[in-house]
Formats: structure tokens, sequence, C-alpha cells
């Protein structure tokens, strides 16, 4: 049996996947990069690692196969036991073990484990059918010249009345000059005296309708609704609140509902916010130390855990 696939398809969901007796393949989401001298876009994605020193046994490889191959598990755990065999036996011959999608694994100069990624397999779901993709260089005279088209268009008039009086002003006016040319200077003063009055007349309807209108974008509100009261379920409110911290630290998981409720005892001891979920599709009962909002505290969160209290101490995340 290739357990590369079981292996595989678990770190599509958690964070961490342990082979008991052999290491555990880690994963760190990395944000979408840019490569600016090539103009290349690299979607968000799910980088592996490789710790050869988290050995124990967490039930989590061992359940899936049994699940997926429909047998026991102590038959899935005997299996694993038979291909770490036969992982340790092809390195210690050929020096490297390929695994399909993951990566491969081979000794150095030091007999110290080295892991070379798969960069072709993407185990981040939400980046699921996004690829890397090459973007052509944008000229920065393309923009140039939208801009010039946009100040060449003509400008739009706010009060279209206004401007049609003012051109039939100006008309007027026109006229009434070469009447003034021909009467000579005796004239100009009156001339003068009715363009500063025509210019107040349509200065002061210009002034006018802007105050309607400003008028008219003002809403009193004659009859506010009724307050609206409100009841709050504190079950519905935890049940959320439980659901926006999907970040667990897992501290076990016992087949014994008895040897559960005794760890999370002893934890809420210690001083920490643990919890008990309810028996999973494994038939387990996992173990909180805590639950987080953020990837950033449940790390932070977890270096301490594993500092003092429990190496092993790995984080589960929650599909929400």
């Amino acid at each position: 049996m290739k357990i590369e696939t079981y292996i595989a398809q678990l770190l599509y969901r958690y964070q961490c996947v342990t082979v008991p007796g052999f290491g555990a393949f880690l994963t760190e989401i990395q944000s979408a990069q840019l490569n600016e001298s090539t103009n290349s876009f690299f979607p968000p994605k799910k980088m592996i690692s490789f710790n050869s020193h988290l050995k124990n046994n967490d039930g989590l490889l061992a359940n899936h196969i049994a699940n997926a191959e429909k047998t026991s598990y102590g038959f899935a755990v005997s299996t694993i036991a038979f291909e770490v065999l036969s992982w340790k036996k092809t390195l210690e011959e050929n020096g490297v073990i390929s695994l399909k999608n993951i990566g491969e694994i081979r000794y150095n100069s030091e007999q110290n484990i080295i892991f070379t990624p798969n960069d072709q397999t993407n185990f981040l779901t939400s980046s699921y059918g996004l690829s890397p993709f090459v973007s052509p260089l944008v000229k920065k005279e393309l923009f140039e010249k939208k801009i010039q088209k946009i100040e060449d268009r003509e400008p739009i008039a706010l009060f279209e009345e206004d401007a049609k009086s003012s051109n039939s002003f100006l008309k007027y006016a026109a006229i009434f000059v070469l009447g003034l040319g021909i009467t000579g200077s005796i004239g100009y003063p009156l001339y003068k005296n009715q363009i500063e009055t025509k210019t107040l007349i349509v200065e002061s309807e210009v002034q006018k309708k802007v105050q309607n209108k400003i008028q008219e974008a003002t809403f009193l509100i004659q009859n506010p609704l009724p307050a609206v009261t409100l009841s709050i379920d504190s079950a519905k409110v935890k049940a959320v609140e439980e659901k926006a911290m999907p970040y667990h630290i897992m501290a076990g998981a016992f087949r014994s509902e008895q040897n559960a409720r005794k760890a999370y005892n002893q934890l809420i001891k210690d001083g920490y916010k643990a919890r008990m979920l309810g028996e999973n599709k494994h038939g387990l009962f996992p173990v909180l130390y805590g639950s987080y909002t953020t990837m950033r505290e449940a790390e932070l969160a977890q270096k301490e855990i594993q500092k003092g209290e429990n190496p092993d101490a790995w984080i589960l995340i929650e599909k929400l």
C-alpha cells in the first residue's frame, strides 16, 4: 500500500500529518508572490516541510487509512509501520525516496534527512484552479493618452437653463455694442451700466437655483421608525464565537471519553482555556489546549506550550 496517497489527502485539510516512527509533514500558508523581474504572479499556496523529530502516533493517518480502506485501526497502524521500514531500507540503499505529489527525502553527507517539496502541487484548497501567470508590461504612455482624452472632453453644464440664458444675453449684448459703436463715446456709460445690471441679475438667478438644489437635497424624517428590541440567545452567541475561532491547539485525541474528560480537567487546573470536542468520525474525543481567532495567535500559543508542556502540540485548522 502506498501511504503517500493518504498523506497527500490529509495535507489539504490539516497543518500536520505525522507518519509514526518516521516523521511529520508540516504545512505553512504562503501569500501570493510577485516576481517583478519577470512580471510573474504566483497564487497563495501551502509550503510543505518535514520534521524527523515528530514521530509519535496521533492517530490521524491511521484512522484515515482505516476508513478509506474499510479496515481496522490496528491493521492500518501495521501497514504504516511496514511502509516506514520500506522507506528506511530504500534510503539506506539508494539514498533517496520519492513520495508522489509530496516531494523527495534523502540523506545528506552527515546522514541527516533532507526534504525537497514538490512545487507542482498546491495543497491550499482556497487556491484551487489558480495557476501562475505572466502579465504583459503596461506602458505609461497608454495611461497618459487616456488622461488626455478625458481632458479634451467638453465640460458638462451644471445649469442648462442658465447657460441658455447667458448665451441669449451675450447675443443681445453684442447687438447693443454695435448700436453704441454708432452713437460714439456718449453712449458708453449707459452700455456699461446695463452690462453690470444684467450680470447681477444672472448671478442672482444662479444663486437662487443653487439654494433650491441644496434645499431639495435636505431630508426631514417626520415619522421615525420605532426602536427594535433584540433578544439574544446566549447559546447561539457562544456557538458563533466558537465558530469564529477555527485554529485549535491539540492536546490529544482519546478513544475513551472518560480519559478525554480527565485530560480536559487537568488542563483546566493548569490554567488553560481548554475545550473538549465531541466524538469525531474516527471515534476519537479531541481535547484542545485552546482555540484562537487567527493563525498568528495560535502559533504564538503553540510555541509557549511546546517549550514547557508538550513539544508535540500541533495546530488543527477547522474548516469554516
